[in-house]
């Protein structure tokens, strides 16, 4: 589980600085699929990795605006934020954690049931949808994307 979150860090960060070479107006625009374009797709992610954790360890949650962080550095700022509260709790990721129940309310009423496992993995699946999304728009725009290899990053001795 630490593997993969650590995974979608890094690949992450490697996004982060891919940006540094796009225009302003080229991670602003509002793409086919997704949530908008690459900026607002990485705030996306960002944003959905810390709600769920938050929601898991039974703390309040709430929705951050994408119009408060329309550039790639407070992007960057909303992370390291965010990630100083997820990353205790992936790296306190214990196998007693996996089956804990989580309830979710629908919205039409209806209560699913899932455990804490299932949602760590959706996180986990979520981002690497995202950066899939990140991949073909990069190459729309003629620029090389981020590697989504794990091997090589040498992320099982850590």
């Amino acid at each position: 589980m630490q593997m993969m979150f650590r995974y979608n860090w890094m690949v992450r960060e490697e996004w982060y600085r891919w940006c540094k070479e796009v225009s302003d107006e080229e991670l602003l625009l509002v793409r086919t699929g997704g949530v908008g374009g690459i900026l607002h797709t990485l705030f996306h992610i960002v944003d959905v990795e810390w709600s769920w954790i938050r929601i898991l360890q039974g703390k309040p949650d709430f929705q951050e605006r994408f119009d408060d962080y329309n550039t790639l550095e407070k992007v960057k700022e909303l992370d390291a934020l965010f990630k100083s509260e997820v990353e205790p709790f992936v790296l306190a990721w214990n196998e007693n954690m996996e089956n804990q129940l989580f309830y979710d309310t629908m919205p039409d009423g209806r209560v699913e049931t899932d455990t804490w496992g299932e949602v760590m993995r959706h996180i986990i699946a979520h981002e690497i949808h995202h950066i899939g999304q990140l991949s073909v728009w990069a190459r729309e725009i003629g620029k090389k994307p981020i590697s989504a290899n794990l091997i090589g990053k040498g992320l099982a001795s850590k």
